[in-house]
Order: structure tokens, then sequence, then C-alpha cells
């Protein structure tokens, strides 16, 4: 009997036509054992079970893991963090919502993903600057994507990602704040290199001085004029209490105490002036 191959059901013009899917060669039959570890209670037995599906996966991990080695991280470290993400799939997959490599794969990207965001800084950012960063450089990279494509300006990058210009540039700002560049980093490759530290100004402390003293000047004009002289006398002509004391005919330990006295009133008046500006109370007027 002679068999026509060409109508045979194996080479339909249907199977011919199907792609064939090769899974990854990491990517195990580990049905039975999602089903299984379903059916357990916590004990010794669901974690020997977990424990088999965590090493038939883990090299799937370790794929993810590799992607992205490239970003300034070991890959070993990388692997660890692909491992934790991959404890997290096993422990929140349902058998019965599909194949666990769909829900995986997410799962350790993202966890992957979150490390980069969360540790790799070395200065703490914001998480909504972070995203603000991500959201420029994928709308930059799509802008760009055609040959000869110029650089997108701001405008065309808020329009493109829904959001306002200031965001676009602190996202852009981000962009350059991955990593810090020490202060001694030398900044001219002349004769009379400098470093970046050299270039940075410094606070210059009489501007405390000058503020902390227009602060005081309305305290110090409610204060009684005996107070107001006696202060005067040890602070702006260097008087010993001593001294002050004899001059106002009054004993040393009086004219502490209303030295002390008049000071704490005054600090305590431009405080609580301060914290009302901070509040939003009442500003006094100038005088």
């Amino acid at each position: 009997m002679l068999i026509d191959r060409s109508t045979s059901r194996a080479d339909t013009p249907e199977d011919q036509a199907a792609p064939v899917r090769r899974p990854h060669d990491d990517a195990p039959d580990t049905a039975a054992l999602f089903r299984r570890l379903a059916a357990l209670e916590d004990g010794p037995d669901r974690e020997a079970v977990r424990d088999e599906l965590v090493t038939a996966w883990l090299p799937m991990a370790h794929r993810i893991a590799g992607r992205f080695r490239d970003r300034g991280e070991s890959v070993e470290d990388l692997r660890q963090v692909a491992a934790l993400g991959l404890v997290k799939a096993i422990d929140r997959f349902d058998p019965d919502r599909g194949a666990f490599e769909s829900y995986a794969v997410p799962t350790i990207t993202g966890e992957v993903k979150r490390h980069f965001r969360d540790r790799m800084w070395a200065l703490r950012v914001p998480r909504r600057v972070q995203e603000l960063r991500n959201k420029v450089r994928v709308a930059r990279r799509e802008l760009t994507q055609n040959p000869g494509s110029p650089e997108p300006s701001v405008a065309a990058i808020a329009a493109h990602t829904g959001l306002t210009e200031e965001e676009v540039n602190t996202g852009m700002e981000a962009l350059d704040s991955f990593s810090t560049l020490s202060l001694d980093a030398e900044m001219s490759t002349g004769g009379d290199g400098y470093s970046l530290v050299d270039t940075l100004g410094a606070s210059d402390s009489s501007y405390d001085v000058v503020v902390d003293r227009e602060s005081a000047k309305e305290g110090l004009r409610r204060l009684p004029e005996r107070e107001r002289a006696i202060l005067y006398m040890r602070f702006f002509e260097d008087m010993t209490q001593s001294r002050i004391a004899d001059q106002l005919g009054i004993s040393q330990m009086h004219v502490s105490r209303l030295i002390s006295r008049s000071c704490a009133r005054v600090r305590n008046e431009v405080l609580a002036e301060r914290t009302n500006r901070r509040g939003g109370g009442p500003r006094p007027a100038a005088v």
C-alpha cells in the first residue's frame, strides 16, 4: 500500500506554517512540582519542594541577571538579586493561571531593575526623581531612534511623555547624576591644574553675625533702660560684672541675674519670631 506523504497529517499546510516554539534550555517542566507545592501546607515537605523549584529555575534567573552585566554592578551581586526575585515569583505563582516562565521573567527583571533604582545611586535620590529620569531617558531614545534625528528639545520630550517642562528638566539633570565626582577630581590638564574643590565657594560666617544682630535689635529695644545699659557695658564696652555693679550701685550677683534674664528674653523672642515666619504667622514690621 502506497502512502501519499504529500497529504499526510504531519505535512499539512497548517502544520508547515505553524511556528515551532523552542523553549529556553533553562525553562524546565515543573508543572507537577508547582501543583504539589500549592497542595502542601507550610512545613518541611513544602520547603523541600520549594527548594527543588528554586534549583530548577535558577539558571533562568542567572540568564536574566546577565542582561544587566554592563551597568556597573558585579555579576555575582546581580545573580543574588535575581535569585531573590525568583524566590518571590515561586512563592506568589498560581499554577492555575498560566505558565510559570511568563510570570517569573517580569518578576525577576523587575527585582533587578529595582536594585539599580534603589541601591546603585551614589547619593540617595527620591524615587519620584528616579522615575522622571527613566521616563526622560526612554523618551529621548524613542525620539532619536531614526538615523539623523536631532536631539529632542525639552518641549518635545514633555509632549511625548505628558510631563511638564519642569519635570523634564528635573529628569534630565538626574540623567547625569547616577554617580558622584570626587572633589579632588582634576578639572584642568594644564600646568595650572586645579581640582573641583577649588571652584567651590565657602560660607562667610559674617553673614550669620549680621542676621543675628538684626534679629536681636527689636528685642533689645523692648528691654528696660537699665538692662539695655548693662548689656551695652558688658558686651560693647567689655566691662566686668564687678565694675558694672560698682557703677550702678548694685551687687555683682544682681548684675549676673539681669544679664542672664535679658539675654534669655531676647533669645526667646527671636526664636518665637522665626518660628512664626516658618509657620506662616504674622511677620513684625521692620523698624
